[in-house]
């Protein structure tokens, strides 16, 4: 029988990185500016939103094969994630009762070819917020360390919004906002009556040129990922300049398995299974930097045993995979009857909210720690086949165009009348808050499964504890108040204790992080400050798995901003021979 043969590059790169999302993308930029060779691994097939062949920004409904119903991919035919939170062949498993999905998207860019593009920096107290409530741990950096890369990262890349002199909402370096549509001004002076502020949304899209790129044409179809590239992807914003260096080889299809060390513990390059021929191959490089998202990373880790790492790399600590935290949602829709039979115009501006409310309120005075921010939705985006505009909650109770009260839909010309005369009034609020994180709350290494690739599973514990529950009923008593202040008309019935208040899964907000964590002590922490392992000091992890803590904020920004300030970091060190 012939020896099964492991297919080696003859290269040997100055770094590999494992990812090409936000960290991933922000570490190949950097890096191949500096000179550095660099091999980029990514799970999936290459990707360009402007590419004809797969473009699907300005498309119809009616193009998809489906006719735009989504059946088959989570966020529609049309989305710009290739993923989801099963793909086939590639299973997660659970233990003791846990509901938690993880979401995947294989593709140059990652996830950040979908995201909502909400970027916030961190404030001073989440970096330290044990000092405030006693929870958790702090981080061991501040705002000060990572402020400097909040900057260079506004600067690259453009983010609107307005300085507002919030002190746990940092300002940054902001493009001018666009205006509020009217159901967003509608919701602020509601919000406002009830004494919830409402500002300008900080997103990473262009409302004017900067750096090459073109300024948004609001067509608010962002999440279909931007053919001018005037929204922050990875892959249009960070990639495809690091390509330009000519410093670095990419490699598609290639799912990582384990990193590969010596006899001293060090790392010497990357395994992975060709999804295209199922070979393995090696690819050698000096520093290795995962970037494969917390979880993804943490499996990366947990799978690379050896003689000098028996219970993984990076993991002396028996902390790899633990702490697992994701941002904590629940949402509530609603009905406008003052937006009821209204013109058409073109509304449709930025693909997401022009306002948001950052937490506003003092936890001191309620039964829950930390906080959460309120995104707000509706308006005349275009429809989708198969999306109501809550007319089936509505039966009854407002008036007809004649002013008299009726039941709504029926079928043919009578239902088309009653589209159009409800198109518009339907809006919603979604709230995105911090979970604490726990050591109880991990994803490990299943002993018994393993994905088509032949390589081990990820298995996940997880639970929300009364804390995230306080905050999701606070969240529903706020939407409700809102509502009722603008004279809305809730849709459906506002969730109780039976379902967490709508508490969404762990998992389904998709900013997970904690898996790596970073800190002071090796005995507590799998990385350093500038994100360096301490087991091992050619490897840097650079996704959300180092996060000690989320804060009631999106994590794309601090990602960029930390993965910025490793590869500097990791460049000095180069310099200076010490890695």
């Amino acid at each position: 029988m012939a020896e099964f043969q492991i297919k080696k590059s003859p290269k040997v790169y100055d770094v590999c990185i494992v990812g090409s999302g936000a960290g991933g993308g922000m570490a190949a930029y950097i890096l191949s500016k500096a000179g550095l060779k660099i091999a980029l691994l990514e799970a999936g097939p290459m990707f360009d939103p402007a590419d004809p062949k797969i473009r699907t920004q300005l498309k119809w409904p009616y193009e998809s094969p489906r006719r735009g119903a989504g059946t088959t991919r989570p966020f529609g035919d049309f989305d710009a994630a290739w993923g989801g939170w099963q793909i086939d062949g590639e299973p997660y498993t659970h233990k003791n009762g846990t509901e938690f999905d993880w979401f995947r998207s294989r593709m140059i860019g990652g996830r950040t070819n979908h995201w909502g593009r909400i970027s916030l920096r961190f404030g001073p107290r989440d970096f330290k917020h044990k000092d405030v409530d006693g929870l958790g741990e702090n981080w061991p950096i501040g705002y000060e360390d990572v402020a400097p890369y909040y900057d260079k990262v506004d600067k690259l890349i453009g983010v609107f919004g307005t300085r507002e002199g919030i002190e746990n909402e940092p300002d940054g370096h902001f493009l001018p906002p666009p205006k509020p549509r009217l159901h967003e001004l509608m919701m602020k002076r509601g919000a406002e009556k009830v004494g919830v502020k409402v500002i300008h949304s900080r997103l990473s899209m262009l409302t004017r040129p900067i750096n090459d790129r073109k300024s948004c044409f609001y067509c608010s179809q962002c999440n279909r990922s931007c053919q001018i590239y005037a929204d922050f992807s990875s892959s249009s914003v960070l990639v495809k300049p690091a390509l330009k260096t000519g410093n670095v080889d990419v490699f598609t299809n290639a799912m990582a398995r384990e990193v590969l060390t010596d006899r001293n513990g060090q790392a010497t390059g990357v395994s992975y299974v060709h999804k295209d021929d199922m070979q393995e191959y090696e690819v050698r490089a000096k520093t290795v930097v995962l970037a494969a998202s917390a979880c993804e990373s943490a499996r990366l880790l947990l799978n690379s045993k050896s003689a000098q790492h028996p219970n993984g790399l990076a993991n002396s600590s028996n902390v790899v995979g633990k702490y697992l935290h994701d941002s904590t949602g629940a949402s509530r829709g609603a009905i406008l009857p003052q937006l009821f039979g209204r013109k058409r115009y073109n509304e449709d501006g930025v693909g997401g909210m022009h306002l948001y409310t950052p937490w506003w309120l003092d936890n001191k005075k309620l039964d829950f720690p930390r906080g959460y921010h309120i995104e707000y939705g509706g308006g005349m985006g275009m429809p989708g086949y198969g999306f109501g505009f809550g007319m089936e909650n509505m039966n009854g109770r407002f008036p007809a165009r004649d002013g008299k009260k009726k039941e709504a839909g029926g079928y043919g010309a009578s239902l088309k009348d009653d589209y159009r005369y409800f198109y518009g009034a339907g809006f919603g609020m979604a709230g995105r808050g911090e979970c604490i994180a726990r050591e109880d709350n991990y994803c490990e290494i299943d002993p018994n499964v393993v994905d088509k690739y032949g390589i081990p599973v990820l298995r996940f514990n997880y639970t929300w504890s009364d804390h995230e529950i306080k905050q999701a009923k606070h969240m529903q008593d706020t939407f409700e108040e809102i509502i009722h202040a603008m004279g809305g008309i809730p849709t459906g019935t506002k969730p109780g204790p039976e379902s967490k208040y709508g508490l969404e899964a762990p998992g389904r907000i998709i900013h997970e992080v904690g898996t790596v964590r970073m800190g002071d002590d090796p005995k507590r922490s799998a990385v350093n400050k500038f994100n360096q392992a301490h087991d091992c000091k050619n490897l840097f992890v650079v996704d959300g798995g180092p996060f000690v803590s989320q804060a009631d904020k999106n994590p794309t920004w601090t990602i960029l901003a930390l993965s910025w300030r490793a590869s500097e970091n990791m460049i000095d060190q180069l310099k200076k021979g010490n890695i």
